[in-house]
């Protein structure tokens, strides 16, 4: 089998994907996911042929531990690990890894024609899929390294003059806050932070605190749709409010995208960046950027000097990290055999679990908010006493549990992002540790 031939056998069938309307791919029906195959070929040309291994993905049939175990068995931590930190970096389960492993040696064993099919794969397969996936058509998404990337080119593409004003909350990641740095620097704007507490109780809470930071000099708001500390922002209604005064909503969804279900033009925003190496588990080192194309008139690209609205030439010039892109078919798939409301359960459940495990800790303040405004996987706490800091290589060491910290927002908390693999003995041994030091 030639390196072309094992691409092919490791990238998923994408034809289950492309086939699927928009809402029956977000629903993920049980007829399509029991469907859904790994260890097929694209069927793409340029010498790709079809792939003869299949490995059947069962998708789990509840939120239990047991219904998730097929999954689990996916994946190729080490066993003594419990890894937590999903929203700094996923892991991609072994077929992404084979997927762009074969990539790579696709274009060492034959450059010219390995190159080809993985550009083909990438027109027309990922393109096509992001763009199912998240409900939008395939020309307003544009591949990056990761979410920074796209942030940086949604904030220096968005047409401002001197004096103009964008709102951004305390609650931003430092990939969000500087673009507009460079911004206020380069071209005179003003940034405006709006304070929103950690937690907030409620979504209109939100909204309420952004509208009323609105000034005549106003033109744009930019916000997380997940902060670092997994609260959920409104995104859909501060959309609208925007839209109402005639600003321009760029949202930052890099915690967002693969913990539950996303429809870009439902929620209405004219900008959204994403990374797809943390919960979606794609290949480390992608992302998308998603220009909707009522706002390319207002949001313009950084590279094209003859760009138009019908060619807005909003993707990063020059040659890409093909074998990684083309291993995102076999990411979106793999997703897909789930389904993202199943995966938005798991997650749930979990860190339900992960709190009510909490609650029995004395010296333990939970700090995430209810579930209408937080996320479904990411938990943040303070533990009396336990420097946040500090407590990141203490669990390592104590329990081979990979956390984070959240020293920010006025907290020093423990950050834990449990993802659909992770399991409740891991939590139990999180949380002995944390008993052993509380």
């Amino acid at each position: 089998m030639n390196a072309i031939d094992k691409f092919a056998r490791n990238l998923l069938d994408t034809e289950t994907v492309t086939s699927v309307s928009r809402r029956g791919f977000l629903k993920t029906s049980a007829t399509v996911a029991t469907g859904m195959l790994y260890g097929c070929g694209t069927g793409a040309e340029d010498g790709i042929k079809q792939g003869t291994g299949q490995v059947r993905l069962t998708p789990p049939t509840g939120v239990e531990d047991e219904a998730w175990a097929d999954i689990r068995a996916q994946f190729l931590l080490d066993p003594g690990i419990a890894y937590m930190n999903n929203a700094s970096l996923g892991m991609p389960p072994s077929q992404i890894v084979e997927s762009v492993r074969a990539g790579y040696e696709a274009i060492s064993r034959e450059p010219l024609h390995g190159k080809q099919a993985l550009q083909t794969t990438i027109t027309e397969k990922v393109l096509p899929g992001l763009a199912t996936l998240f409900g939008v058509t395939s020309g307003e998404i544009s591949l990056t390294r990761n979410a920074t990337e796209a942030l940086h080119l949604q904030s220096v593409g968005l047409d401002l003059a001197p004096g103009d004003e964008v709102l951004v909350t305390t609650q931003e990641h430092p990939a969000g806050i500087r673009p507009w740095m460079l911004r206020e620097a380069r071209d005179g704007i003003r940034i405006t932070e709006v304070f929103i507490p950690s937690p907030f109780q409620t979504d209109m809470e939100v909204v309420g605190l952004m509208e009323s930071a609105i000034t005549d000099r106003t033109k744009a708001i930019s916000f997380c749709h997940v902060t670092r500390g997994g609260h959920l922002y409104p995104v859909k209604k501060l959309a609208s409010m925007a839209h109402e005064r005639g600003l321009a909503c760029l949202v930052d969804g890099a915690q967002a995208v693969g913990q539950f279900p996303i429809d870009l033009v439902d929620l209405g925003c004219d900008a959204y960046s994403a990374s797809l190496h943390k919960w979606l588990l794609g290949p480390a080192g992608t992302g998308f950027l998603y220009i909707r194309r009522s706002a390319r008139n207002r949001i313009k690209t950084a590279f094209a000097p003859d760009a138009t609205p019908d060619a807005p030439a909003f993707d990063p010039p020059g040659t890409a990290d093909f074998p990684l892109r083309a291993a995102l078919m076999t990411m979106l798939n793999f997703v897909n055999a789930i389904g993202l409301e199943r995966i938005d359960a798991r997650c749930r459940y979990l860190s339900n679990y992960l709190k009510d495990q909490l609650s029995e800790l004395a010296p333990v303040t939970i700090l995430s908010g209810p579930p209408e405004v937080s996320c479904p996987g990411s938990t943040i706490f303070e533990v009396s006493g336990l420097d946040a800091i500090a407590a990141v290589p203490m669990m390592e060491q104590r329990g081979r549990v990979h956390i984070d910290e959240h020293q920010r927002d006025g907290h020093d908390a423990i950050r834990v992002s449990t993802h659909f693999y992770n399991t409740r003995a891991e939590i139990d041994r999180l949380v002995d540790v944390l008993r052993s030091v509380a």
